[in-house]
């Protein structure tokens, strides 16, 4: 199989499963617990159709969204995403590239493997910081001030993972940073060595946004210990005004699910909130997001932009997020996956399907813009 054999999400998946270790494939591939909500993510959209409308004279299709103050050339946007030079050695830089490529919005994560102002200095598009709240808040300040500093967008602090997922995959493989990986693990590694080849050859393997801070190297964290240890559990919404109020300007939420939590992100100025359950790494047994977005789109949507994530493998899964009031949908596995296939050719392919597919879904649907994607295109199966 080949990257010109690849015609869907599943078709890049079947590929990255091909090129990459065991472990490192079911990092990407896996969910907490029994990975129910994992699935749920994806099968969640099958509970609502689309109802076209027909000759409404659709010749071109503009697929532009604002959202976090951010001109989009695509509603869909490159999610953060950790430890990408480990899936890729390109990484991030491959991410960034293809945005810019397409003329979307990416973000860096604080477990990212590129620097953030690497990225911002190269790059002229609308970027994203996707961050951690430790224990150390000094630490938290110097991170927002760097992100400042690097003409970053838009914060966006990650407010559902206080404490690690049960992520039963990794503790079968053993798979950490550093690696700890069991006799099992090891010997998938030894029978994929183009990516062992590649892994050693190119530069060597850090986390920059966090290197200047945590010591992660020999006997230190392993990731699940970072977000054990150094993560703040009692974090609370005193903490969050007070950044949102440090940051000063576009401030974004990932991973509120409740209508209350929505207009609690209001109330204290945020400017967006990302409806997200993790891509289904958290709380095992937590509700889909797109099953929630009606609910806090009608609630809070005209105070505050209200995005999405999780499950999303096709264009009329977008459109169907759209329809119902989100501003733009996140990407993460949709993108992972063909970027641990084939790096930068990979992420553009899948990006270039995804547009086709938006493009030809809207004049089905007889829309020639976003705006006209209404909860009235949409009606729900009856269960």
């Amino acid at each position: 199989m080949r990257l010109k054999d690849c015609h869907n999400f599943h078709d890049f998946r079947r590929l990255a499963k091909r090129r990459l270790p065991s472990p490192i494939f079911n990092y990407i591939d896996g969910g907490a617990d029994d990975e129910s909500t994992l699935r749920r993510n994806t099968t969640a959209f099958d509970a609502v159709d689309l109802v076209p409308d027909v000759l409404r004279g659709v010749a071109d299709v503009d697929l532009s969204v604002t959202t976090m103050g951010q001109k989009l050339d695509l509603p869909v946007y490159l999610s953060p995403t950790a430890l990408q030079r480990l899936f890729h050695h390109e990484g991030e830089r491959a991410t960034a590239q293809v945005a810019e490529e397409f003329g979307t919005m990416f973000g860096v994560s604080s477990l990212g493997t590129v620097s953030m102002e690497e990225l911002a200095k190269k790059h002229d598009i609308p970027q994203v910081y996707q961050f951690y709240f430790h224990k150390d808040r000094a630490l938290n300040s110097s991170m927002m001030a760097k992100a400042k500093e690097s003409g970053i967008n838009v914060m966006m602090l990650t407010v559902d993972s206080i404490t690690g997922g049960n992520r039963e995959r990794d503790l079968r493989t053993g798979f950490s940073i550093p690696f700890r990986l069991s006799v099992a693990g090891m010997t998938q590694f030894a029978i994929k060595p183009m990516w062992g080849i590649n892994y050693v050859t190119h530069e060597k393997f850090s986390l920059p946004q966090l290197d200047a801070h945590i010591d992660m190297k020999g006997d230190a964290l392993t990731i699940g210990r970072y977000f054990t240890e150094m993560l703040d559990p009692t974090m609370t919404w005193d903490d969050v005004e007070k950044m949102v109020a440090e940051w000063g300007g576009k401030f974004c939420l990932k991973g509120v699910m409740s209508v209350e939590d929505a207009r609690r992100a209001a109330d204290i100025g945020c400017s967006g909130i990302v409806l997200s359950n993790h891509g289904g790494r958290q709380l095992d047994g937590s509700r889909a997001a797109f099953d929630q977005l009606d609910e806090i789109v009608q609630a809070v949507g005209d105070r505050i932009d209200v995005m999405i994530d999780g499950g999303v493998q096709r264009g009329t899964h977008v459109l169907k997020a759209l329809a119902l009031g989100a501003k733009a949908v996140g990407l993460g596995r949709y993108y992972l996956f063909p970027l641990a296939a084939a790096g930068a050719p990979g992420v553009s392919r899948a990006m270039a399907q995804l547009k086709a597919e938006l493009v030809r879904d809207m004049r089905l649907m007889g829309c020639r813009s976003v705006a006209e994607l209404t909860p009235e295109k949409l009606r729900t199966r009856p269960r």
